[in-house]
Protein backbone atom coordinates (compact mmCIF):
# COMPACT_ATOMS: atom_id res chain seq x y z
CA UNK A 1 0.00 0.00 0.00
CA UNK A 2 1.18 3.37 -1.09
CA UNK A 3 2.18 4.90 2.11
CA UNK A 4 1.58 8.66 1.11
CA UNK A 5 -2.10 7.61 1.32
CA UNK A 6 -2.34 5.68 4.72
CA UNK A 7 -2.33 7.90 7.15
CA UNK A 8 -2.54 4.54 9.67
CA UNK A 9 0.69 3.76 11.63
CA UNK A 10 2.15 0.31 11.11
CA UNK A 11 2.06 0.06 15.22
CA UNK A 12 -1.45 -1.29 16.32
CA UNK A 13 -3.33 -0.36 19.28
CA UNK A 14 -2.25 -3.04 21.63
CA UNK A 15 -4.56 -5.89 22.41
CA UNK A 16 -3.55 -6.76 25.66
CA UNK A 17 -3.45 -4.63 28.65
CA UNK A 18 -2.52 -6.43 31.36
CA UNK A 19 -3.33 -3.89 34.24
CA UNK A 20 -3.77 -0.31 33.09
CA UNK A 21 -5.30 2.96 33.58
CA UNK A 22 -8.88 2.78 33.10
CA UNK A 23 -9.21 6.50 31.78
CA UNK A 24 -5.97 4.83 29.13
CA UNK A 25 -8.22 2.19 28.13
CA UNK A 26 -11.22 3.94 27.68
CA UNK A 27 -9.34 6.65 26.07
CA UNK A 28 -7.71 4.28 22.73
CA UNK A 29 -10.73 2.66 22.05
CA UNK A 30 -11.23 6.19 20.41
CA UNK A 31 -14.52 7.20 22.78
CA UNK A 32 -13.14 9.97 24.44
CA UNK A 33 -10.02 11.73 24.79
CA UNK A 34 -7.85 11.09 27.98
CA UNK A 35 -9.10 14.27 29.72
CA UNK A 36 -13.00 13.20 28.99
CA UNK A 37 -12.41 9.84 29.91
CA UNK A 38 -11.23 10.78 33.27
CA UNK A 39 -13.83 13.16 33.96
CA UNK A 40 -16.54 10.28 32.71
CA UNK A 41 -15.18 8.23 35.64
CA UNK A 42 -15.85 10.76 38.19
CA UNK A 43 -18.80 11.75 36.98
CA UNK A 44 -20.04 7.74 37.72
CA UNK A 45 -20.45 6.93 34.57
CA UNK A 46 -17.98 4.22 33.98
CA UNK A 47 -18.73 0.73 35.63
CA UNK A 48 -16.02 -2.11 36.20
CA UNK A 49 -17.95 -5.83 37.06
CA UNK A 50 -20.78 -3.96 37.05
CA UNK A 51 -20.14 -1.19 39.87
CA UNK A 52 -19.87 1.92 40.08
CA UNK A 53 -15.89 3.18 39.73
CA UNK A 54 -15.02 7.59 40.31
CA UNK A 55 -11.42 6.89 41.53
CA UNK A 56 -8.68 8.34 38.92
CA UNK A 57 -5.76 5.54 37.93
CA UNK A 58 -7.41 2.56 38.94
CA UNK A 59 -6.25 -0.55 37.06
CA UNK A 60 -8.46 -2.89 35.25
CA UNK A 61 -7.32 -5.70 32.71
CA UNK A 62 -10.53 -5.77 29.83
CA UNK A 63 -9.44 -9.09 28.65
CA UNK A 64 -10.83 -10.50 32.27
CA UNK A 65 -12.73 -7.12 33.26
CA UNK A 66 -16.07 -5.62 32.30
CA UNK A 67 -15.68 -1.70 31.54
CA UNK A 68 -19.12 0.15 30.72
CA UNK A 69 -19.22 3.57 29.90
CA UNK A 70 -22.76 4.84 30.26
CA UNK A 71 -24.01 1.00 30.44
CA UNK A 72 -22.42 -0.14 27.10
CA UNK A 73 -19.40 -2.00 27.02
CA UNK A 74 -16.41 -0.82 24.92
CA UNK A 75 -15.37 -1.55 21.92
CA UNK A 76 -11.84 -3.26 20.86
CA UNK A 77 -9.41 -0.81 20.54
CA UNK A 78 -8.58 0.92 17.27
CA UNK A 79 -5.71 1.15 15.51
CA UNK A 80 -3.82 4.84 15.67
CA UNK A 81 -5.06 7.32 13.10
CA UNK A 82 -2.62 10.74 12.71
CA UNK A 83 -4.07 13.51 10.30
CA UNK A 84 -3.03 17.17 9.96
CA UNK A 85 -5.89 19.82 8.86
CA UNK A 86 -5.32 23.09 7.62
CA UNK A 87 -7.91 24.85 10.18
CA UNK A 88 -9.62 27.82 8.53
CA UNK A 89 -9.83 31.12 10.57
CA UNK A 90 -12.84 31.64 12.49
CA UNK A 91 -13.15 27.97 13.55
CA UNK A 92 -12.93 26.71 16.88
CA UNK A 93 -10.09 24.04 17.56
CA UNK A 94 -12.05 21.67 19.59
CA UNK A 95 -14.52 18.74 18.68
CA UNK A 96 -17.17 21.02 20.38
CA UNK A 97 -18.51 24.17 21.09
CA UNK A 98 -21.16 25.35 23.84
CA UNK A 99 -21.69 28.28 21.22
CA UNK A 100 -22.46 26.73 18.31
CA UNK A 101 -19.41 27.84 16.22
CA UNK A 102 -17.78 25.71 13.80
CA UNK A 103 -15.17 23.35 14.84
CA UNK A 104 -12.42 21.32 13.22
CA UNK A 105 -15.11 18.46 13.64
CA UNK A 106 -16.96 19.68 10.51
CA UNK A 107 -13.95 19.44 8.45
CA UNK A 108 -13.52 15.66 9.09
CA UNK A 109 -15.50 14.20 6.55
CA UNK A 110 -14.95 10.64 5.79
CA UNK A 111 -12.98 9.83 8.70
CA UNK A 112 -14.50 7.15 10.92
CA UNK A 113 -11.96 6.71 13.50
CA UNK A 114 -12.75 9.24 16.17
CA UNK A 115 -9.58 11.73 16.71
CA UNK A 116 -8.63 14.62 19.45
CA UNK A 117 -6.81 17.85 18.38
CA UNK A 118 -3.32 18.27 19.98
CA UNK A 119 -2.85 21.21 21.46
CA UNK A 120 -5.44 24.37 19.94
CA UNK A 121 -4.97 27.02 17.73
CA UNK A 122 -7.31 30.81 18.35
CA UNK A 123 -10.36 31.11 17.03
CA UNK A 124 -9.14 33.93 14.57
CA UNK A 125 -5.77 31.88 13.99
CA UNK A 126 -5.65 29.19 11.08
CA UNK A 127 -3.11 26.48 9.88
CA UNK A 128 -1.62 22.93 10.70
CA UNK A 129 -3.27 20.78 13.43
CA UNK A 130 -2.59 17.67 14.38
CA UNK A 131 -5.17 15.38 15.49
CA UNK A 132 -5.10 11.53 16.50
CA UNK A 133 -6.41 8.68 18.96
CA UNK A 134 -2.93 8.34 20.17
CA UNK A 135 -3.49 9.76 23.50
CA UNK A 136 0.04 8.96 25.02
CA UNK A 137 1.73 11.02 22.12
CA UNK A 138 -0.87 13.98 22.32
CA UNK A 139 0.50 13.74 26.58
CA UNK A 140 3.81 13.51 25.17
CA UNK A 141 3.88 16.12 22.28
CA UNK A 142 1.98 18.43 24.92
CA UNK A 143 3.95 18.44 27.60
CA UNK A 144 6.69 21.62 28.20
CA UNK A 145 9.42 20.21 29.22
CA UNK A 146 10.03 17.75 25.28
CA UNK A 147 9.65 21.26 23.72
CA UNK A 148 8.47 20.68 20.45
CA UNK A 149 8.66 23.55 18.11
CA UNK A 150 5.95 25.19 16.46
CA UNK A 151 6.80 27.75 13.68
CA UNK A 152 4.01 30.59 12.72
CA UNK A 153 3.74 32.89 9.50
CA UNK A 154 2.54 36.14 10.20
CA UNK A 155 1.48 39.56 9.27
CA UNK A 156 2.82 42.26 11.61
CA UNK A 157 1.50 45.90 11.94
CA UNK A 158 4.82 47.92 10.63
CA UNK A 159 8.35 46.58 10.33
CA UNK A 160 10.23 44.74 13.22
CA UNK A 161 13.81 46.43 13.75
CA UNK A 162 16.72 44.01 14.54
CA UNK A 163 16.57 45.48 18.08
CA UNK A 164 13.22 43.85 18.71
CA UNK A 165 13.85 40.90 16.92
CA UNK A 166 16.74 40.37 19.55
CA UNK A 167 14.39 40.27 22.00
CA UNK A 168 12.53 38.08 20.82
CA UNK A 169 14.90 35.94 20.18
CA UNK A 170 16.76 36.52 23.57
CA UNK A 171 12.91 35.71 25.57
CA UNK A 172 10.35 38.66 26.16
CA UNK A 173 8.75 39.21 29.66
CA UNK A 174 5.36 38.68 29.88
CA UNK A 175 2.73 39.11 32.62
CA UNK A 176 3.06 34.95 32.84
CA UNK A 177 7.16 35.47 33.30
CA UNK A 178 9.63 34.77 30.86
CA UNK A 179 9.34 33.75 27.30
CA UNK A 180 11.62 31.04 25.90
CA UNK A 181 14.76 32.13 23.27
CA UNK A 182 12.87 32.22 19.86
CA UNK A 183 13.47 32.15 16.27
CA UNK A 184 12.41 34.87 14.54
CA UNK A 185 13.42 35.46 10.19
CA UNK A 186 11.83 38.03 8.28
CA UNK A 187 10.02 37.54 5.06
CA UNK A 188 8.86 40.16 3.21
CA UNK A 189 7.38 43.38 3.18
CA UNK A 190 3.70 44.53 2.49
CA UNK A 191 3.16 48.38 2.12
CA UNK A 192 2.77 49.62 5.50
CA UNK A 193 3.26 45.93 7.05
CA UNK A 194 5.57 43.09 7.27
CA UNK A 195 5.27 38.92 7.50
CA UNK A 196 8.02 37.16 9.47
CA UNK A 197 8.43 33.72 11.13
CA UNK A 198 8.41 32.97 14.49
CA UNK A 199 9.48 29.48 15.83
CA UNK A 200 8.78 28.90 18.89
CA UNK A 201 8.99 25.99 21.75
CA UNK A 202 6.35 26.66 24.43
CA UNK A 203 2.88 26.57 24.43
CA UNK A 204 1.19 29.45 26.63
CA UNK A 205 -2.17 30.94 25.63
CA UNK A 206 -1.87 33.35 22.82
CA UNK A 207 1.92 33.53 23.16
CA UNK A 208 2.97 34.78 19.58
CA UNK A 209 0.54 37.19 19.89
CA UNK A 210 1.75 38.92 23.28
CA UNK A 211 5.02 38.27 22.59
CA UNK A 212 4.59 40.81 19.13
CA UNK A 213 2.43 43.32 21.21
CA UNK A 214 5.17 43.32 23.71
CA UNK A 215 7.48 44.77 20.99
CA UNK A 216 4.57 46.94 19.64
CA UNK A 217 4.12 45.29 16.35
CA UNK A 218 0.20 43.79 16.92
CA UNK A 219 -0.77 40.39 14.49
CA UNK A 220 -3.03 40.96 11.65
CA UNK A 221 -2.70 37.17 10.65
CA UNK A 222 -1.48 34.19 12.15
CA UNK A 223 -0.76 30.59 10.31
CA UNK A 224 0.98 27.95 11.72
CA UNK A 225 3.31 26.52 8.92
CA UNK A 226 4.98 24.01 11.21
CA UNK A 227 4.65 21.71 14.21
CA UNK A 228 7.98 19.34 14.68
CA UNK A 229 8.94 17.20 11.77
CA UNK A 230 5.05 18.42 10.21
CA UNK A 231 4.60 20.79 7.80
CA UNK A 232 1.80 22.48 5.99
CA UNK A 233 2.83 22.44 2.80
CA UNK A 234 0.15 23.45 -0.12
CA UNK A 235 -2.64 21.56 1.79
CA UNK A 236 -6.02 24.05 1.23
CA UNK A 237 -7.91 25.87 4.09
CA UNK A 238 -10.05 23.28 5.77
CA UNK A 239 -8.48 20.03 3.82
CA UNK A 240 -6.97 17.38 5.86
CA UNK A 241 -4.43 14.52 4.74
CA UNK A 242 -3.54 11.36 6.62
CA UNK A 243 -0.09 11.21 7.70
CA UNK A 244 2.54 8.96 6.04
CA UNK A 245 3.97 6.45 7.98
CA UNK A 246 7.40 8.36 7.76
CA UNK A 247 5.83 11.19 9.53
CA UNK A 248 4.01 9.42 12.38
CA UNK A 249 7.28 7.48 13.10
CA UNK A 250 9.09 10.93 13.21
CA UNK A 251 6.53 11.51 15.72
CA UNK A 252 7.28 8.93 17.43
CA UNK A 253 11.09 9.48 17.53
CA UNK A 254 10.47 12.51 18.90
CA UNK A 255 8.69 11.46 21.94
CA UNK A 256 11.20 8.25 22.18
CA UNK A 257 14.21 10.63 22.13
CA UNK A 258 13.00 12.69 24.52
CA UNK A 259 12.15 10.37 27.10
CA UNK A 260 15.51 8.49 26.73
CA UNK A 261 16.85 11.53 27.65
CA UNK A 262 14.84 11.94 30.79
CA UNK A 263 15.62 8.50 31.81
CA UNK A 264 19.31 8.95 30.96
CA UNK A 265 19.38 12.07 33.78
CA UNK A 266 19.84 14.57 30.50
CA UNK A 267 17.10 18.18 30.18
CA UNK A 268 14.50 16.92 27.41
CA UNK A 269 14.15 20.16 26.24
CA UNK A 270 17.83 21.25 25.59
CA UNK A 271 18.19 22.40 21.98
CA UNK A 272 21.21 22.62 19.75
CA UNK A 273 22.42 25.95 19.42
CA UNK A 274 20.93 27.97 16.32
CA UNK A 275 22.87 29.16 13.72
CA UNK A 276 23.29 32.91 13.42
CA UNK A 277 20.88 35.09 11.90
CA UNK A 278 21.32 36.14 8.57
CA UNK A 279 20.67 40.00 8.15
CA UNK A 280 17.74 41.08 5.67
CA UNK A 281 14.44 39.35 3.84
CA UNK A 282 14.68 35.64 4.43
CA UNK A 283 12.59 33.08 2.08
CA UNK A 284 9.33 31.91 3.92
CA UNK A 285 8.79 28.06 3.95
CA UNK A 286 7.54 26.27 1.51
CA UNK A 287 4.33 26.59 2.04
CA UNK A 288 1.24 27.81 -0.38
CA UNK A 289 -1.35 29.32 2.09
CA UNK A 290 -3.89 29.82 -0.20
CA UNK A 291 -3.76 26.63 -2.22
CA UNK A 292 -7.42 25.17 -3.59
CA UNK A 293 -5.43 21.49 -4.27
CA UNK A 294 -7.59 19.22 -2.99
CA UNK A 295 -6.83 16.37 -0.66
CA UNK A 296 -7.40 12.93 -0.31
CA UNK A 297 -9.94 11.99 2.86
CA UNK A 298 -10.11 8.55 3.11
CA UNK A 299 -7.24 6.30 3.23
Amino acid sequence: MDESRTGWSDVKAPSTYMETRLQKIIATTGLASRRKAEMLIASGRVTVNGKVVTELGTKVDPDRDHVKVDGKHLENAQPFVYLILNKPKNVMSTLDDPGGRPTVKNFLHGVSVRVFPVGRLDFDSEGLMLLTNNGDLTQALLHPRYHVPKTYLIKVKSVLTDAEIAQLEKGIKLEDGMTSPATVKKVRKAEANSWVEITIHEGRKHQVKRMLEAVGHPVIKLTRVKMGPLTLGDLGSGEFRFLTDREANALRDIVEQRRTLEKEGKDPGVRPPKPPRRPGWAKPSKTKRHSTKKARHVA
